[in-house]
C-alpha cells in the first residue's frame, strides 16, 4: 500500500537564496596630516579640526562596513541553520523509508516461505493421489500405506515450515513496530506512513487452513479432499 504524497509535504529550503555579500570598501586612504602654520594658532586649530572630522568620517565608514559584515555573517549562519534543519528532516524521512523497505523485505521473505510450503503441500497431496491410484494397477508392488505416509510427510513438512515462517514474521514485525515507535517517540524518525495490513500474512493463513484440511483428508479420508 503506497504512502500518501501528503505525508511528505514540507516547506523546502530555498538553496539559491543565499544572502548577498556586502561590497568591498574602496581603497580608502587616511586623510593626510595637514601642514599647520604654527605662527597662526587660529588657522592651525581650524585645520586640525577639519582633519579630525575627516578621521571621524573614515572611522564611521569602517564601522558601517563592519556592521554590514556582521549582518552578512548572521544571515549566513541562519542560512546554514536552515540547511542543517533540512538535512535533519531528510535524514529522518530516509530512516522512515528504511523501515518501510525492511517491512517489505520481511513480506518477501514470507512469500518465499509460502511458495516453498505450497510446493511441498501440493506435491505431497499429488503423490498421495497418484500413488494411491497405482495401488489399484496390477503388478505394482507398493505397501498399502506407502503413498499415504509419503504424502502426509510432505504435507506435514510444508505445514510445519509455513507455521514457523508465520511465527517468525509476526515476531519480527512486532519488534520492528516497537523499534519504530521508540524512534518516533524520540523524534528521530517521521511516522506519517503507517503499516498496512499484511496481505501476505493473510494468504499464508489461508494456505495453512488448506494444508490442514488436506492432511486431515489424507489421514482420515474425509471431505473435502477425501
Amino acid at each position: 500500500m503506497a504512502p500518501s504524497t501528503k505525508a511528505f509535504e514540507r516547506n523546502p529550503v530555498d538553496h539559491d537564496a543565499l544572502p548577498k555579500r556586502p561590497q568591498a570598501l574602496p581603497a580608502w586612504q587616511l586623510p593626510p596630516i595637514p601642514s599647520v602654520d604654527a605662527s597662526s594658532p587660529d588657522v592651525a586649530s581650524v585645520q586640525y579640526s577639519a582633519y579630525r572630522t575627516q578621521l571621524s568620517h573614515h572611522r564611521t565608514g569602517l564601522s558601517d562596513h563592519r556592521t554590514d559584515l556582521s549582518e552578512y555573517r548572521t544571515s549566513l549562519s541562519e542560512h546554514r541553520t536552515d540547511l542543517s534543519t533540512d538535512r535533519t528532516d531528510m535524514s529522518m524521512r530516509r530512516t522512515g523509508m528504511s523501515f518501510q523497505r525492511t517491512r517489505l523485505s520481511a513480506e518477501r521473505t514470507l512469500m518465499s516461505v509460502i511458495r516453498t510450503s505450497l510446493s511441498l503441500i501440493g506435491f505431497g497431496f499429488t503423490i498421495y493421489q497418484v500413488l494411491g491410484k497405482l495401488l489399484q494397477a496390477p503388478g505394482v508392488q507398493l505397501g498399502s500405506h506407502a503413498p499415504r505416509n509419503f504424502g502426509i510427510a510432505l504435507v506435514a513438512l510444508g505445514i510445519a515450515m509455513l507455521v514457523l515462517g508465520m511465527v517468525y514474521h509476526v515476531n519480527y514485525m512486532k519488534e520492528l513496530r516497537a523499534e519504530r515507535n521508540a524512534m518516533m517517540g524520540a523524534g528521530l524518525v517521521h511516522g506519517q506512513t503507517g503499516y498496512p495490513v499484511s496481505f501476505t500474512l493473510l494468504t499464508a493463513t489461508a494456505l495453512l487452513m488448506l494444508g490442514l484440511l488436506a492432511i486431515v483428508s489424507m489421514v482420515f479420508g474425509v471431505a473435502p479432499f477425501g
